[in-house]
């Protein structure tokens, strides 16, 4: 893999994303994520950027989020802590964490076009999360922590944060075989989400050792070395 340090990789990578409005989507990514046409109509052009893989709101379409504090973990320009604002309500809150200042940026300019208020957005490492203890009732994810490379510090932080029942939502990519050599010594390749990837089955470990009982896991039926992923968790009440 490239020698460069990741989270330098990712911050200088989506700081230029962010400032030019673009999509980091590739054939590889897969961002074609299941949106209704109609919620992504409601965002500003801007919040649509196709950063994801997955959307990881609706694996908790069994899960009244009314009310609920939803803590996004890398939020990027703010399309799933907007969607999210509108089905918690204005009695619930939304916190997104990025890495990146100008992704930050772009998320608060979103939320202040669509006139959301129960949504705040902060720079910081999503390995380190600046929140308390059992503070959320919701954590989510999409295609952020492949880019991070200790993955089960990731998931131990958003256990640390939710309370007793909380639900893990996410949607990530995972590897399902060996690379092209080309990739592993380009830093492009892992901000574009793939040489950062680890096989399903680690993934699924790191998430359960973290001490999170996984309900339901659904993946594509990609043929390349990387693939979606979707998960949904629950730490135990």
């Amino acid at each position: 893999m490239t020698t460069q340090h990741p989270e330098e990789i990712v911050r200088r990578h989506y700081a230029q994303v962010a400032r030019t409005r673009s999509s980091c989507c590739t054939d590889a990514c897969g961002c074609g994520a299941d949106y209704s046409e109609a919620a992504l109509a409601a965002l500003p052009e801007e919040a649509r950027l196709g950063l994801g893989c997955g959307n990881p709101l609706a694996l908790a379409k069994w899960t009244a989020l009314r009310g609920a504090t939803v803590l996004d973990l890398g939020a990027g320009a703010g399309r799933d802590c907007l969607l999210a604002a509108q089905q918690v309500g204005p009695e619930g809150r939304v916190i997104g964490i990025d890495l990146t200042p100008e992704m930050v940026a772009l998320a608060c300019e979103n939320a202040r076009k669509m006139g959301v208020t129960n949504v705040t957005f902060l720079e910081g490492d999503i390995a380190a999360l600046p929140l308390p203890d059992a503070s959320v009732d919701v954590v989510l994810s999409n295609c952020v922590i492949n880019l991070v490379p200790d993955k089960a510090r990731v998931f131990a932080e958003a256990f640390r944060v939710l309370r007793p029942g909380g639900l893990l939502l996410v949607a990530d990519l995972v590897r399902q075989g060996a690379l092209p050599e080309a990739w592993l010594d380009d830093p492009e390749a892992y901000a574009r989400c793939l040489t950062g990837t680890i096989p399903e089955a680690d993934y699924l470990t790191a998430i359960e050792a973290a001490g999170f009982v996984v309900e339901y896991v659904e993946r594509s039926a990609g043929t390349g070395p990387v693939v979606s992923l979707q998960v949904r968790a629950r730490r135990s009440p």
